[in-house]
C-alpha cells in the first residue's frame, strides 16, 4: 500500500503533499483536480466515492492531480449566457438548463465561444451530449476560451445536488424497472446522468435493496439455460475470463442467497444489473448482456 493524502479545501499546487498519486477516494463533496498546479491543464469532475485507477479512466497518461478545487453545494436558480462568439459577439441565448448539443439546439457550429454565468455551477464539454475533456465554471465573465487551449464547447450541464440520505438502490431510466439501470448507496450524485452516460434519461423507476447479512451463494453458468460448465459462488469475482476462462462470460445464474451485481465488462466496469434470490436462464432481457465479472452486496455498503 502506497501513503495517503486527506484534502479538506483548494490546493493550487500538491506537489510538495504527493509526489504521485494512482488512485483516490472522495468522502463528501464535489471537486475539480487537474494535471497540472494553479488549477490548469486537464481537468475532472468528482464527486463521493472511489476512484481506483484515475488516471487509466480519464486518459490523462501518466499525469498525476496536481491541484484540486471543492465545488461549494448550491441549491439555488441556475442562469448563464452563451454567445456563439468571443468577447460577447454574436448570437445570445440566456441558459438555465442542460444543453446536450449547441449545434443541434441553435445551429452553432464552432459552439459556445465565450459565457457569462450568473447563477450556478456549470461543466462544459469539448463535444456534443457531454463527451472529451470538461471545464468547471463557476459565477463570473468567461470572454474567450484561450486559456482551455483555445476548446470549443459543444454541450454544457449544470452540477446539481442530488444524493441518498439511506440504504441502497436501484435505479432505472425506464418505468417498471426497465432500461439501463445503476446502483446508488448512500451519497451525493451531484450530476448523475453524466457520471452513467444517460444522455437526457431521467430516472424513471427505482427500487430500495433490503440490507442482507446472511451467506452469499449463486451458481453460474458458461451457457443459456444452466448449460456447459457450472461454478458455485460465496464470493466476488473480477472476471470470469481470467477466473473459469469463460471468453463469453456468465450466460445464466441461480441466485441462491444474497444479493449481487453483475457487469458487462471484467473488474466491475460498464453495464450493471441487479441479481436478487431468483433463476435466470438467459439474459435476453437485459439486451442479450453476457456478464463478466459479480461483485456481492454487502451490509458494509449501507
Amino acid at each position: 500500500m502506497g501513503r495517503s493524502w486527506e484534502c479538506s479545501g483548494d490546493y493550487a499546487d500538491m506537489h510538495s503533499y504527493m509526489s504521485r498519486c494512482h488512485s483516490c477516494r472522495v468522502m463528501s463533496g464535489c471537486w475539480m483536480v487537474y494535471d497540472q498546479p494553479n488549477y490548469m491543464g486537464n481537468q475532472y469532475f468528482m464527486r463521493r466515492g472511489d476512484y481506483a485507477d484515475y488516471m487509466s479512466m480519464w486518459g490523462w497518461g501518466n499525469n498525476w492531480i496536481r491541484s484540486c478545487r471543492m465545488i461549494p453545494m448550491y441549491r439555488g436558480s441556475y442562469r448563464m449566457r452563451v454567445y456563439e462568439r468571443d468577447n460577447f459577439m454574436g448570437q445570445m441565448h440566456e441558459m438555465m438548463d442542460d444543453c446536450d448539443s449547441f449545434m443541434d439546439r441553435y445551429h452553432w457550429s464552432n459552439g459556445c465561444m465565450s459565457c457569462h454565468v450568473m447563477d450556478g455551477h456549470w461543466l462544459m464539454y469539448e463535444y456534443p451530449h457531454y463527451r472529451g475533456r470538461m471545464w468547471y465554471f463557476r459565477p463570473g465573465e468567461y470572454r474567450n476560451f484561450r486559456d482551455y487551449g483555445g476548446m470549443r464547447f459543444m454541450s454544457m450541464r449544470r452540477i446539481m445536488d442530488s444524493w441518498v440520505m439511506s440504504g441502497c438502490w436501484m435505479v432505472y431510466d425506464q418505468a417498471n424497472y426497465m432500461g439501463n439501470q445503476y446502483f446508488m448507496r448512500r451519497g451525493e450524485y451531484a450530476d448523475y446522468m453524466s457520471m452513467w452516460g444517460w444522455g437526457n434519461n431521467w430516472i424513471r423507476s427505482c427500487r430500495m435493496i433490503p440490507m442482507y447479512r446472511g451467506s452469499y451463494r449463486m451458481r453460474v453458468y458458461e451457457k443459456d439455460n444452466f448449460m456447459g460448465q457450472m461454478h458455485e459462488m460465496m464470493d466476488d469475482c473480477d472476471s470470469f475470463m481470467d477466473r473459469y476462462h469463460w471468453s463469453n462470460g456468465c450466460m445464466s445464474c441461480n441466485v441462491m442467497d444474497g444479493h449481487w451485481l453483475m457487469y458487462e465488462h471484467p473488474h466491475y466496469r460498464g453495464r450493471m444489473w441487479y441479481f436478487r434470490p431468483g433463476e435466470y436462464r438467459n439474459f435476453r432481457d437485459y439486451g442479450g448482456m453476457r456478464f463478466m465479472s459479480m461483485r456481492r452486496i454487502m451490509d458494509s455498503w449501507y
